[in-house]
């Protein structure tokens, strides 16, 4: 972004932008230059006997801006004492306070001040010298260009501000390469403050004919622990394959959780155990990579939170103290919780690719009524969980300012939060950075006033990734604009254009959504919570306690309706759901590209699929409207009660998106893990226990094998007879409106048996013997096929208990897609403007 301030300009700061143009912007008038000058003959004596004039404040200077409002005051005419007011002159105006310290000063909250202001006053050594690692390495994936690997680390120092004296660099080379033989790279600012300085590193590495292990690492920087490691390494997948996915989410303990009794973040020794056996080239957070809702308890907010009457706590405003206390207690989460083993671990060696949810900001931010999310105080919070959300999670520099009750906002033609000066006197801010791998929303969201980032990238040959930020542009009633799911349809249109041009087509499109979009429905629920029939005893609640944590501290609604309206199930999202759905159906046919949705949120683990109509006859290999939705959470959190997940089992249908299309979840559960008890017999679905995903591509490359489902032959393990499919008996099936499609090879080359009547079990060949008797759970078979489809382990937590955090994989293969039919008509109009043909529907959904 250029800098706002005019070329050329000898006075302009070029580390900050955001600064003014004059030095002289303390005393732009003569009157405050006298008093400027007659007060500093009062304090200071013989040093202002030297000018003639005042003195200009250096652009670096701070603590106190106190002699400006002093000024201000001292000349304010009072207003006369009429209509009765008999106050005394000085109380009847409000005096003028600048800056957020002399505001606490001069409201009696002297004691409120930040911890890092605080610490900062009181420090008696000397100030930090930059090179102290506060947290990190932190690695991302950002994009591939041409036969590039394009990528980031982040690190975040101790000490800062508005010019950083010491700057560091990176070594980056092939592992077993000495120092001298590697490249260093320049560290890039993305923002500073006397807290902390937030360092950017771009990686840019050539991609060859083979798997490349790549160390970095950071001359001149210590860490405080000294077993933190000082170089570490990632790897880079070969040019024509594609990478090796882990997918997780719920990244974090909710409020008031017994961490040691489940052994804290253990299940991520599992996958560093998984990662040396077989290294990950990428991994996927879907959302509630931080747990953030601790500031309502133990944070800034607790006061807030305690306020009974809902309209007061509505109307609490969120002035810059707050602001500040709330910006320390984000950042010092962060680096609380992106510090701790093993989750640092691979922070610093797998790659990432991150979407936000709601405890990245707080438990249900954007599903509360619209009243409530308008309020100061979550218009202010997200301002500041979205700056941390930029900063550690997509190594992007901040908006220059966060949203404040009483700063100057912009007017309305205006857009985002505008610039508050109060809010960098200390802090340096880059200039935002585009990137290419980034589709911004065309307008803010309505609770955070900024442009929602989804992302597009090429996760290697022939897998492409799109996540979609389904929570900056949130409402009850919406989860993204409809100009901002054009834009995204846009782009994989011209991406998978160039792609099918190319040498290198795309098989595999990964759809990143935080909340699952094939998943049993709760209605019933959510109308008994918003029925009148709950009304008296929420006012009980609120006059007496009666119910207690049944209903939330916020808007005063039941507790769990925030986490129901969260769902693209929701009877508020379901048209907006189902034309979403449609649209990458006839996205998939269009360019025979197989989409596969991963999933988060729910605190258990699933396996949803949509689908042809069995009318059809259509097999899932050249079905494009089969989209299995890999549901994967919690990495950390703790699981719901059996009694929920056999619940959600129980409400299991068969629903129907439109004429064509059933959807519903598969029985991927065909035993507890280990020899534990976590679900009843008849709950073969869901999974209350917690998890993370794998995900392998069946590499054309690999070439020796042609098994059934992606390589493994049937008859491998013992087959469940349950878990058995037909392909249709000529190998030929019926697309819509009677078009014929041919069958891939993996469906033409397994056994035929009679297709199920209750469509929950397996309908194709890669469900075929799915759970913990796939070959995909089997590391020496596990992406050793070559029919191109995708194998796919979900790993469940066998023990809470056992701190190495051992798990216990289902698995199944996702088929390529292989349609030769005739392409669907195209979907006319935006997501979120409602679907005709499925409105019109007679069929239930």
């Amino acid at each position: 972004m250029a800098s706002p301030t005019t070329p050329g300009d000898e006075n302009v700061d070029p580390r900050n932008p955001y600064a003014s143009q004059s030095r002289w912007r303390h005393a732009e008038s003569s009157a405050y230059a006298k008093f400027e000058q007659e007060r500093g003959a009062q304090h200071h004596g013989h040093h202002y006997q030297h000018h003639n004039g005042p003195v200009a404040r250096e652009a670096d200077a701070h603590g106190n801006v106190s002699d400006l409002a002093d000024f201000l005051n001292k000349t304010r005419v009072e207003p006369e004492n009429g209509n009765g007011d008999n106050r005394p002159a000085s109380m009847r105006f409000k005096p003028v306070i600048a800056g957020a310290e002399e505001a606490r000063a001069a409201t009696g909250h002297a004691e409120d001040a930040p911890v890092a202001e605080s610490a900062i006053k009181a420090s008696s050594g000397p100030p930090p010298d930059g090179k102290e690692v506060a947290v990190g390495p932190l690695i991302n994936y950002r994009r591939m260009e041409e036969n590039n690997w394009v990528g980031s680390v982040l690190v975040v120092t101790t000490g800062g501000g508005r010019q950083q004296h010491f700057k560091p660099t990176l070594n980056l080379r092939r592992a077993g390469e000495e120092q001298q033989q590697g490249t260093d790279v320049e560290g890039i600012c993305l923002y500073s403050d006397p807290r902390n300085t937030f360092w950017r590193f771009d990686l840019v590495v050539e991609m060859g004919e083979r798997e490349t292990k790549w160390e970095y690492e950071l001359p001149g920087l210590r860490y405080r622990s000294q077993t933190k490691p000082k170089v570490n390494a990632f790897f880079a997948p070969a040019v024509t394959e594609s990478m090796r996915i882990m997918f997780h989410s719920c990244n974090g303990f909710s409020v008031g959780t017994d961490e040691e009794a489940y052994s804290g973040a253990c299940l991520w020794n599992d996958v560093m155990r998984k990662h040396q056996e077989r290294p990950f080239h990428v991994m996927i957070g879907g959302g509630d990579q931080i747990y953030n809702d601790g500031i309502r308890v133990q944070g800034p907010l607790k006061r807030w939170t305690a306020i009974g009457n809902p309209k007061k706590r509505r109307d609490y405003p969120f002035p810059e103290s707050l602001r500040e206390e709330c910006d320390d207690y984000y950042l010092k989460n962060y680096i609380r919780w992106y510090g701790i083993e093993p989750f640092a671990q691979a922070n610093g060696q797998i790659p990432q690719i991150n979407i936000w949810d709601d405890h990245d900001i707080i438990d249900g931010f954007g599903s509360y009524v619209n009243d409530f999310m308008k309020c100061d105080v979550f218009r202010g919070i997200g301002g500041v969980a979205h700056k941390y959300y930029l900063l550690f999670q997509h190594h992007l520099a901040p908006p220059p300012s966060t949203y404040t009750s009483d700063a100057v906002h912009p007017a309305g033609g205006e857009e985002g939060q505008g610039v508050d000066p109060n809010q960098f006197m200390t802090a340096y801010v880059h200039p935002r950075i585009t990137e290419s791998g980034y589709i911004n929303g065309p307008k803010p969201g309505p609770y955070v006033a900024e442009h929602s980032h989804n992302l597009y990238a090429r996760l290697g040959a022939r897998i492409a990734f799109i996540g979609i930020d389904a929570r900056t542009e949130r409402t009850r009633h919406q989860i993204n604009y409809p100009e901002t799911y054009d834009a995204i349809f846009t782009r994989l249109k011209e991406e998978f254009t160039a792609a099918a041009n190319s040498d290198q087509p795309l098989k595999h499109l990964i759809l990143l959504l935080g909340v699952p979009i094939a998943y049993p429905r709760l209605t019933w629920l959510e109308n008994i919570f918003s029925s009148p029939v709950i009304a008296p005893i929420k006012l009980l609640n609120r006059r007496v306690g009666l119910g207690g944590s049944f209903f939330n501290s916020f808007d005063g609604s039941v507790d769990l309706l925030d986490d129901l309206d969260d769902h693209y199930t929701a009877r508020t999202h379901k048209t907006e759901r189902n034309r979403l759905i449609e649209r990458f159906q006839a996205l998939a046919a269009e360019f025979s590209i197989r989409i596969t949705i991963l999933s988060g949120d729910v605190h258990l683990a699933a396996l949803g699929r949509f689908y042809s109509n069995p009318k059809l006859n259509i097999p899932p290999e050249s079905d494009y409207r089969y989209i299995a939705n890999v549901v994967s959470s919690a990495i950390v959190n703790k699981p719901p009660p059996a009694a929920v997940a056999n619940l959600l089992a129980r409400r299991n249908k068969i629903h129907h998106l439109n004429h064509e299309t059933d959807e519903t979840l598969l029985k991927l559960f065909d035993k507890d893990p280990g020899n534990s008890n976590k679900t009843s017999k008849s709950n073969n679905v869901t999974m209350p226990s917690r998890n993370f995903a794998i995900i392998t591509e069946n590499s054309p490359n690999n070439g020796q094998r042609n098994g059934g489902g992606g390589g493994g032959p049937l008859n491998s393990h013992q087959v469940d007879q349950n878990h058995l499919f037909p392909p249709p008996a000529n190998g030929t099936g019926a697309g819509a409106g009677g078009s014929s499609v041919s069958l891939s090879h993996s469906a033409q080359t397994n056994p035929a048996v009679p297709r199920p009547k209750d469509m929950r079990l397996p309908i194709g060949a890669g469900e075929v013997n799915c759970g913990s008797k796939h070959k995909a759970t089997v590391p020496g078979e596990h992406g050793r096929g070559s029919d191109g489809g995708l194998d796919v382990v979900i790993q469940v937590e066998i023990d809470q208990h056992d701190g190495e955090g051992r798990t216990e994989g289902y698995g199944l293969t996702i088929p390529a897609l292989e349609y030769k039919g005739e392409k669907p008509a195209s979907v006319v109009g935006s997501v979120g403007r409602g679907s005709r043909r499925s409105v019109r529907s007679g069929r239930s959904h």
